[in-house]
């Protein structure tokens, strides 16, 4: 079974800084049948503006990923971390107990295009952290690379959640298989390009719902860089 999500329904705000678009339920968007899937609860399309960014705030219970799309995004938290993200990094920053964090675009002259990923953690209170990795395009290139999960396998950073979560570029004409169970739930999304999925074609920033199925084939229209998030539901 599959619901797609389209990119045109999805909320959306405009602070002239910053572009937003909410997949799901966030801040002053509220759709009572989007709140979330299986432990997805934010997937945020974000557009920052040269030199403008978010200020310190705060966090907790939360396991955030940050994925940049185009540019590169600044980080700074009372961890004491401090890092530039770039297209190919994938950062995970567990809010646990407690953790202040801010994101700036780190280019005075180009925007910044990322997705903001919130997933439940399995368990409240957990030590705050943070970890960020790059990927190759050649770890992607026409099959499915592991870049986030449980136990940080296969060098993937570690999700603290049963979320496995993958990525793929894959180039037009070509086909992608992932191979997984009925009882789990799968959100595939697209990030960019165009491909085919159960019938249906999805264009940048749409995304799928998908459950009782064990085998999810992907084939691109155009070039595709493509997200998908297997769980426990």
């Amino acid at each position: 079974m599959m619901t797609v999500r389209r990119s045109f329904e999805r909320g959306m705000a405009n602070h002239g800084w910053l572009n937003s678009h909410h997949t799901f339920s966030f801040g002053s968007y509220y759709d009572p049948q989007f709140m979330g899937f299986g432990h997805l609860r934010v997937i945020n399309e974000d557009r920052v503006q040269p030199g403008e960014g978010f200020p310190t705030h705060g966090h907790s219970d939360m396991e955030i990923i940050s994925y940049v799309i185009d540019g590169a995004l600044e980080h700074k938290d009372t961890l004491g971390t401090g890092s530039v993200i770039r297209p190919g990094d994938v950062q995970r920053m567990s809010a646990g107990s407690g953790i202040r964090h801010s994101e700036y675009n780190h280019s005075k002259e180009d925007n910044v295009h990322f997705l903001q990923i919130w997933i439940m953690p399995e368990k409240n209170g957990i030590a705050p952290s943070y970890e960020q990795k790059a990927y190759s395009d050649a770890d992607k290139t026409g099959n499915w690379k592991l870049v986030g999960s449980p136990d940080g396998r296969d060098g993937s950073v570690t999700i603290h959640q049963d979320v496995k979560l993958n990525a793929t570029l894959l180039p037009a004409g070509e086909t992608v298989e992932y191979e997984t169970s009925i009882d789990r739930l799968i959100w595939v999304q697209a990030v960019k390009g165009e491909f085919t999925l159960g019938g249906e074609t999805l264009s940048a920033g749409d995304g799928a719902a998908i459950s009782k199925e064990d085998l999810i084939s992907i084939k691109a229209e155009k070039d595709s860089e493509i997200l998908l998030f297997d769980m426990t539901k």
